[in-house]
């Protein structure tokens, strides 16, 4: 399951940089906060009558850069419920209020380390949810979802290794053969979807694959760069070269997606069933959706720093500064995970993308004995048909 993943590699992320960082957040001085945001470039929308009053979107983790287009959404005036790990206002577009509001609530922790999927079914209340597209093709059957715009264009997940000691690897691929020889592994977290990918395709040895990484970076430290591990390249690179003292260097890596692994990371998904009732917000909401992602990569300074004023309140014992955010957005333009992709507009999906992850995901899922929808096409887990194709990056 991604959010698994996700979620203990970044409790590993807290327990890595509170111990290096000089300086850990505190909790914040109360629940109601207030900040600034610049007026965005698009054109102000009336969402009143035809979406939620309360539009709640379900994040899959703590506030973090790889979430900015939805903070970009709040205006000046918003309110943090740090107990619930939620920030709500106005639900901006073009610098004024679209008539509605915005609920924008924490996963992970928040809610249990439980699925979006899940977290959307129990909870009527939520309108949209992060759910990436392995998340979606393995809850099918019994959770299903239909992502309506990707938040990013490919996944930040990665496979991290020492450049000092294999200076000669450029790919996964060559780290496996390497691994190999050296009697090094892999590090990752167990039942992830994209390592039986890696393995089943030769890609990585299954001999090098070791599925007990617990989200702290000691063993890899330890390792002296014999062993490689999971990552996310929005955020380690940094994190080990800045705020991990034991490290503190470069590591290299690869995306996964570059191996043929094609996932929409977090895309904003509906339940399937809501899809026809929901039609008429998301027609006009999906735009401004796609703006705030532009907005914010374009200009990403006062967001980032209402990202960490949440981290801060929320004061769960995760740690994320200004530092590592700013990275983050540095690193989604320079490998295009936050891009148009292949066409001038963003938000987008491909079909045949989607359709390669349910032919690698399927076997895996049924081997693990997870019911699938019966024949599973693309179109039973996204659609197009809200994309804005005049907004682009």
């Amino acid at each position: 399951m991604h959010l698994n993943t996700r979620g203990a590699m970044a409790i590993g992320l807290t327990l890595a940089a509170a111990a290096a960082l000089t300086a850990c957040s505190s909790s914040g001085s109360g629940d109601t906060t207030t900040g600034s945001k610049a007026t965005t470039a698009s054109a102000a929308v009336d969402l009143s009558g035809v979406c939620p009053a309360n539009v709640v979107i379900q994040t899959d983790w703590n506030p973090e850069a790889d979430h900015g287009h939805l903070y970009q959404l709040l205006g000046s005036n918003y309110t943090v419920d740090a107990s619930k790990k939620s920030v709500s206002g106005d639900l901006m577009s073009g610098g004024k209020s679209t008539g509605v509001k915005v609920e924008i609530r924490a996963g992970g922790p928040a809610i249990g380390y439980a699925s979006v999927s899940s977290q959307m079914y129990q909870d009527k209340s939520i309108t949209l949810g992060y759910v990436t597209t392995d998340e979606a093709v393995q809850n099918s059957q019994k959770l299903p979802t239909t992502a309506v715009m990707a938040e990013n264009d490919i996944s930040p997940q990665m496979i991290m290794w020492d450049p000092k000691t294999y200076p000669k690897v450029k790919t996964i691929k060559e780290l496996g053969t390497a691994l190999e020889k050296d009697g090094g592994v892999v590090r990752y977290f167990g039942g992830a979807a994209y390592m039986n990918y890696l393995i089943g395709n030769d890609i990585l040895p299954k001999s090098t694959t070791d599925g007990s990484y617990d989200g702290t970076p000691s063993k890899f430290v330890v390792a002296k760069g014999k062993d490689a591990q999971q990552g996310f390249a929005t955020a380690e690179p940094y994190i080990y070269k800045n705020e991990v003292q034991a490290w503190g260097k470069d590591v290299k890596f690869q995306l996964v997606n570059d191996t043929g692994y094609p996932i929409y990371p977090e895309a904003m998904s509906v339940r399937t069933g809501d899809l026809t009732k929901l039609s008429p917000c998301l027609k006009k909401l999906v735009p401004v959706l796609q703006q705030a992602d532009v907005d914010y990569i374009t200009s990403p300074a006062t967001t980032n720093k209402l990202i960490t004023d949440l981290v801060t309140q929320y004061n769960n014992g995760w740690v994320y500064d200004e530092g590592v955010a700013n990275y983050a957005v540095k690193e989604m333009k320079k490998l295009k995970i936050a891009s148009n992709g292949d066409n001038a507009y963003v938000g987008d999906m491909d079909s045949s993308r989607i359709q390669k992850v349910i032919d690698v995901d399927t076997p895996i899922y049924k081997a693990s004995g997870t019911v699938l929808k019966p024949d599973l096409k693309p179109s039973d887990i996204f659609t197009n048909e809200f994309i804005d194709k005049s907004i682009g990056f």
